[in-house]
């Protein structure tokens, strides 16, 4: 009798799994943009049993998560223990890469992510000024405004990379680093002073700085790029500006964008939608925010008490 044939299968592939441990093949989301000196991830599933994320302790810093929807569930385990949490919309959470990670997802989730090196907070320290942080304080399922109106803006903007100007992506991270920092900021060491003198602009650089701000109206120019034009790091060029002109360059560039505004407000024949992006805001709506914070009224408004 013939030997019967060996029966045999190849192995079934794990589900590829990506850098933050989740199951690519069950988003039906998964998007990720770096810019500003953080990376940004959008994942978003409808899947009620995702099952489990697991990443190994690493050194590549922070991570936080903004949920963009309600209904979500995670159980993350702790050892032999395990604790769970359910997160509303704006509900954040916050974790160290330096730890082990692994959590059971229950229910569809739509997540902005956002993940910090060490460097990065470092950097932030040295801008902000005042006591340094070293690390964040772990949080789960608790509500953050702040984080959940700026991930409205992140989302966009991760849709869209190629609309978002490197001054507006920078200016971006930097509120949220220095938010995380003043909010979940913990480990201060001494805080950072100037080493003998005040730090300004000469005019010839603080008009180089001007000019090419505004030319970012136009033209896609970052903090590093002027910062480099004026032969200054980063961190100093931001800290003289603010010291030259009594507020940073992206304050300083914003209310140089209403003034436009209100001069073209001033005429009729052009609607809101248009100046604003003759004034180079994003849109209407992006417009009318910054205005409203710099003047204390809304474009339209404005425009009804001080038009032609």
């Amino acid at each position: 009798m013939p030997a019967s044939p060996l029966l045999t299968s190849d192995p079934q592939p794990l589900p590829s799994t990506d850098t933050l441990g989740c199951s690519a093949s069950k988003l039906v989301l998964n998007q990720e943009f770096h810019g500003g000196g953080l990376t940004f991830y959008r994942k978003s599933t409808d899947n009620a049993h995702f099952g489990s994320v697991e990443t190994p302790a690493s050194d590549r810093g922070f991570l936080v998560g903004v949920a963009l929807r309600g209904g979500h569930r995670r159980r993350i385990m702790h050892g032999h223990h395990a604790s769970t949490h359910d997160f509303d919309v704006g509900s954040i959470y916050i974790r160290d890469f330096n730890d082990d990670y692994r959590a059971d997802l229950q229910g569809g989730f739509d997540f902005m992510l956002i993940e910090l090196s060490r460097d990065f907070i470092e950097r932030v320290n040295d801008e902000k000024g005042g006591a340094r942080v070293s690390s964040l304080l772990p949080r789960n399922g608790e509500p953050d405004p702040v984080l959940g109106h700026l991930s409205q803006v992140l989302a966009d903007v991760v849709a869209n990379p190629a609309q978002a100007s490197g001054l507006f992506v920078d200016h971006l991270s930097l509120a949220v680093g220095t938010h995380l920092l003043a909010q979940y900021g913990a480990g201060a060491t001494t805080g950072w002073a100037d080493s003998g003198g005040a730090r300004v602009l000469s005019r010839k650089l603080e008009a180089r700085a001007k000019d090419m701000l505004l030319a970012s109206v136009r033209e896609e120019a970052s903090i590093a790029d002027i910062a480099d034009a004026c032969n200054l790091s980063r961190s100093y060029f931001i800290k003289a500006f603010r010291q030259t002109v009594g507020t940073t360059p992206h304050r300083w560039l914003l209310e140089q964008r209403v003034q436009k505004a209100q001069a073209l407000l001033r005429s009729p024949g052009r609607s809101i939608t248009e100046i604003a992006l003759l004034c180079g805001f994003a849109d209407q709506a992006h417009m009318t925010r910054v205005f409203t914070s710099v003047v204390g009224t809304s474009p339209g408004a404005w425009r009804r008490e001080n038009g032609a």
